[in-house]
């Protein structure tokens, strides 16, 4: 599945409108709000999501059950980043629709005074963007309307908001998985990561097929067909080249529902884990 984090936007976009809202095709971000009882979504993202549970054993509970294991792992990453890294900086590349508890909140309650940068290309994320600025008054947020195969641009307007001679946490939950190779998402990374100083770090969440779990590649071939981007699944090894250069935290590349689990509950049906590998890389 996608994750918490609102992926990047069509394959084809009129640049002279690029904050009209098209209720007849589903997009992630409103499918991922779908899957989370958020009410920001359309006929046809509802439909996709239901679709998508034919496909899947358990139905779209499966489907909601990853979408909350990737919400519980952004908020323990966020608050390792934070408390045990000393991170008070995040770029938050693909941002979803809003719900009740903001990422920007998570990380200045684990470390007053962080600054926070969220980036998407959803109209309807966008339309939510005043949420995303509410921050403590110690710290700061802002939201950036901005496609992830544009990194410089991203990193441009990030500085307005984040100071990037200080370590920065960048923040890729899914949001590979719609970027091809042809885009050169190894490429889009680096330039993110490129010239941030040593401890910043890099967190990527990135739905595999290496699990076997059942009707994952069926549900990855109606991801792409129905939605305006292609889905893209990739292997342990792709994923781990991302990582190139940087120091993997403990407990390294890993399934989601093993990354520093402390007192979760196990977030995936009994003996259906999560098919999505994440990990979190430092600078040296």
């Amino acid at each position: 599945m996608s994750s918490p984090g609102q992926p990047p936007g069509p394959r084809d976009h009129d640049d002279d409108e690029p904050f009209t809202i098209d209720t007849s095709v589903a997009t992630p971000a409103r499918v991922l709000d779908y899957l989370a009882g958020g009410d920001s979504n359309f006929e046809a993202d509802r439909q996709l999501a239901d679709a998508l549970g034919d496909t899947l054993p358990g139905g779209v509970d499966t489907a909601r059950a990853a979408v909350r294991a990737l919400s519980s792992f952004v908020t323990r990453t966020v608050r390792h980043l934070a408390r045990e890294e000393g991170i008070g900086q995040f770029l938050n590349v693909g941002s979803a629709i809003p719900t009740a508890r903001k990422i920007h909140e998570v990380a200045q309650q684990a470390a007053p005074g962080s600054r926070f940068v969220y980036v998407g290309d959803d109209p309807v994320v966008l339309a939510h963007a005043h949420s995303l600025r509410g921050s403590a008054p110690d710290g700061a947020s802002a939201y950036v309307h901005g496609d992830v195969r544009d990194p410089e641009a991203i990193v441009h307007q990030a500085a307005e908001t984040l100071d990037l001679a200080r370590p920065v946490a960048v923040m890729l939950v899914t949001t590979l998985n719609f970027v091809t190779d042809a885009d050169d998402p190894a490429g889009i990374v680096d330039r993110l990561m490129r010239d941030l100083p040593p401890g910043s770090c890099l967190t990527i969440a990135h739905a595999s097929h290496d699990f076997g779990a059942e009707g994952m590649i069926e549900t990855a071939e109606r991801l792409d067909k129905a939605l305006s981007q292609t889905y893209v699944l990739r292997s342990r090894a792709e994923i781990a080249r991302f990582f190139d250069g940087l120091d993997i935290i403990e407990p390294g590349l890993v399934q989601i529902d093993g990354w520093r689990p402390g007192g979760d509950r196990p977030l995936a049906p009994a003996g259906r884990p999560t098919p999505v590998y994440v990990a979190v890389g430092r600078k040296p």
